[in-house]
């Protein structure tokens, strides 16, 4: 399947708006005062694991939205600037 250049540039933006997004949600999570508890607040609480495992899904769901956007702009490219006949043997299993 190819997508369309407009697709293929939502996906890129989508995928690195996920890449910067998510790693200041995560600063501001380790800095809330409910992420840590216990003496010298030191321990994690539920509060920071379950923050976490979101940032890391996300985050790493994101990077795979930013390859696949850029993947597909590249095919966008190069078919663009194939002859159709290269463009139909391309495209054909």
């Amino acid at each position: 399947m190819i997508l369309t250049r407009k697709w293929s540039v939502f996906l890129a933006l989508a995928g690195l708006f996920n890449v910067v997004v998510w790693p200041r949600f995560a600063v501001a999570i380790w800095n809330d005062p409910r992420a840590f508890s216990g003496p010298d607040a030191m321990t994690p609480t539920a509060f920071l694991m379950v923050h976490a495992v979101l940032i890391v899904s996300a985050f790493f769901i994101g990077l795979l939205v930013l390859g696949l956007g850029l993947r597909a702009l590249a095919v966008a490219r190069r078919t663009r600037s194939l002859p159709s006949a290269a463009l139909s043997s391309t495209l054909s299993p």
